[in-house]
């Protein structure tokens, strides 16, 4: 346990300062705005931290671009290969072609249309298997482990977190005295990195970790202090969907630093979709708004107070966007 706790609270914290410095000529800063009518409505300070507008449409850049670049010559020449709903392997996809390496991608059968699409746009190699994320992480590793290649890890991956807790390095700077910061949650990369940052920076922030009710394999697993095979239903916060790893480091930590866990159900999540498309006038997918849905129901503890919530991605489906609008 003590190399554990040295882990999270001292050597994660330096290493999301050196991914920062790393991969910033590969992703770009994105913006963190207050919102005027967030904030009205509930009589507190809300910012938003737009990673929707980040390269590929996600925070997964950051992991992707970390994770890449720390290779050595001979991984990188045989090339690597990643699992994920859809944001991963689209950051994994570019970050490959901005540095000539082959990449293989599994993703599950239920994987969204529209990220499909995305992926389909590189060139790379695509494997449709199984019905679940970590199903197609277990495929992705076994071949990855015959063909000699590197795998990339969508959250179970201390360099991927250092990189996903870049957003967390941008936003202390960009907001002053946070009260709170709400992040999605699937296998627990960002708000891994979000909270090892935020817990050495000031740890009277609390993190927040938002799941849809149909898919809540971490918090349901933090509840029970081990990590659960549980069944997730189909839900638009698709990309935070499904399960966790077996001893993934992600757990130890959400364990150790997230403060509370918020379930939202998928009205709320549309909801939120639909406000943020109407008073933000910005695309966010389902995952992105599950910050604002899970906000809106602690909204009265937080009154006064300064709240970030962070909008993990852009990535929603025309069909999915038509349905809600009707």
């Amino acid at each position: 346990m003590d190399a554990t706790h040295t882990f999270i609270t001292d050597l994660l914290p330096q290493k999301i300062s050196s991914a920062r410095a790393a991969i910033t000529p590969y992703i770009r800063q994105t913006p963190c705005d207050h919102s005027f009518l967030l904030s009205r409505e509930n009589e507190c300070s809300v910012f938003l931290k737009m990673e929707n507008m980040q390269v590929t449409g996600s925070f997964k850049a950051r992991g992707a671009a970390h994770k890449l670049l720390r290779l050595n010559p001979e991984e990188r020449s045989r090339g690597v290969v990643t699992a994920s709903s859809g944001n991963h392997g689209a950051a994994c996809a570019e970050m490959c072609r901005r540095q000539n390496i082959d990449c293989t991608v599994f993703v599950p059968e239920t994987v969204s249309p529209a990220k499909e699409r995305l992926l389909g746009m590189y060139n790379i190699h695509l494997v449709r298997t199984g019905d679940d994320c970590v199903k197609a992480e277990t495929a992705a590793r076994v071949y990855a482990e015959a063909q000699g290649r590197s795998f990339i890890s969508p959250y179970n991956d201390p360099d991927i977190i250092a990189g996903q807790g870049t957003v967390a390095a941008e936003l202390t700077e960009q907001v002053r005295d946070l009260d709170a910061v709400f992040v999605p949650v699937g296998g627990g990369g960002l708000i891994s990195g979000i909270a090892a940052w935020c817990h050495a920076r000031n740890p009277r922030i609390r993190i927040i970790g938002c799941q849809p009710a149909h898919s809540a394999v971490m918090a349901a697993s933090v509840e029970a202090g081990r990590i659960l095979e549980m069944e997730s239903l189909p839900t638009l916060a698709d990309g935070t969907a499904g399960g966790i790893e077996e001893a993934a480091v992600t757990f130890d930590i959400c364990r150790a630093l997230v403060h509370e866990f918020i379930l939202v159900s998928e009205a709320e999540i549309g909801r939120a979709i639909l406000d943020i498309v109407e008073q933000h006038v910005m695309l966010v997918e389902g995952a992105a708004a599950l910050p604002l849905a899970a906000f809106r129901k602690t909204a009265a503890a937080y009154r006064g107070k300064r709240v970030a919530l962070v909008l993990s991605g852009a990535r929603l489906s025309p069909a999915a966007l038509k349905e809600l609008l009707a």
